[in-house]
């Protein structure tokens, strides 16, 4: 059975989330800068929408030149906690897809692979139907859009998901391989970086039909053994590296969005008790306790603030996390008069459950807040 691989790339995730908080931002350049102590004036460009990539910002690039090529843009600064609770409820989206628990692997905060061999029967039209599913479940969850490739190996799965970007989706079947890779730049080649480019360049390798088409030892002799081999290989579209789960997070989190802006403690309580249920259940599967509770509010006027506990022993107990959520979640209450958007709960320090006994006495009250 031929092997199927999906790889998925949320679209410009940062300024897309942005926007999805904002709606005011829509069809505006948003360009999500992480600022250095210089305030902004100094830092760098973490991410940008497509508005802004078409006027010439990329990541990478230095704000100060980004405020230069386009003034008028919204320059709004990363936001990573908020990010990374968004990443949690897509990867958990995407993981339920995979074939089983082992055949998923989360690459960055905003792609991953998972392997769908099983579940589709190696048939690469039903993979296309799974991979229109995940985009469809993904954007009705996050309201967010991701661009989906589909290979028989990882290599190919993740070229195809940057082919129709953004809200796209590639599939490239086994007999297609080489056409899909055929014509295009070296420099498209998954793993090729700037020098690597150059070198082959001046061997006159300028598609990746050209590198296919080299003598493997011209490759070794010019790059070494494992460079060259994997050279030949990689631009014959073969990649038998299979799709494992890396190290686990050291957090699980949740967020979600209430039914409309409120200060209503019950709304808010309801909501809670779900996201609780939601990260206890990732605990359990992974069979960890947690050490940290931590909660976040972005607030009507898009602000985001969060409060932090640290428990004095590592517990795994839904009361335990409930009360201290609900107890920040109260304080939150009291020092603003400003309604509720959305909420998200995470937990953290998280080790491996060893033991059976209660837990109960085990409740922190050392906390901190941020």
């Amino acid at each position: 059975m031929e092997r199927v691989i999906v790889h998925v790339d949320m679209d410009y995730f940062y300024a897309a989330i942005e926007e999805r908080e904002d709606p005011s931002l829509k069809g505006k350049a948003v360009v999500v800068c992480m600022y250095s102590n210089r305030g902004e004036e100094g830092g760098a460009v973490s991410t940008c929408n497509y508005v802004a990539r078409d006027a010439g910002i990329h990541s990478a690039m230095p704000c100060r030149k980004a405020r230069s090529i386009k003034p008028d843009a919204v320059f709004l600064p990363v936001r990573k906690e908020f990010y990374e609770e968004v990443s949690e409820s897509v990867m958990e989206i995407l993981h339920s897809s995979a074939d089983k628990e082992e055949a998923f692997e989360k690459v960055s905060i905003d792609e991953a692979f998972l392997e769908i061999t099983e579940t589709c029967d190696g048939d690469f039209d039903k993979a296309q139907k799974l991979g229109m599913e995940i985009k469809g479940e993904v954007k009705k969850s996050e309201r967010i859009t991701c661009s989906v490739g589909i290979g028989p190996n990882k290599l190919i799965a993740k070229m195809a998901s940057s082919f129709n970007k953004p809200d796209g989706i590639t599939v490239i079947r086994p007999e297609n391989v080489q056409e899909f890779l055929g014509a295009m730049p070296i420099k498209k080649l998954w793993g090729i970086g700037r020098v690597t480019e150059e070198k082959l360049t001046e061997m006159g390798i300028v598609t990746i039909a050209d590198l296919a088409d080299r003598d493997v030892m011209e490759l070794i002799d010019a790059f070494g053994k494992n460079r060259g081999t994997w050279l030949k290989q990689s631009a014959s579209g073969i990649d038998e590296s299979p799709v494992k789960e890396r190290t686990s997070s050291d957090q699980i989190g949740r967020m979600a969005s209430l039914k409309h802006d409120t200060r209503d403690e019950k709304m808010i309580s309801e909501l809670m008790d779900e996201l609780v249920d939601s990260v206890m259940s990732k605990a359990v599967a992974r069979n960890v306790v947690f050490g940290t509770v931590t909660t976040t509010v972005i607030f009507s006027n898009f602000k985001t603030s969060t409060k932090s506990k640290t428990l004095t022993h590592a517990v795994s107990d839904k009361d335990i996390l409930n009360r201290n959520a609900m107890e920040m979640m109260q304080q939150f209450l009291r020092e603003s008069t400003l309604n509720f958007r959305r909420i998200g709960i995470r937990i953290g320090n998280l080790q491996e459950r060893t033991g059976q006994k209660s837990l109960f006495d085990f409740y922190g009250v050392n906390a901190c807040q941020h």
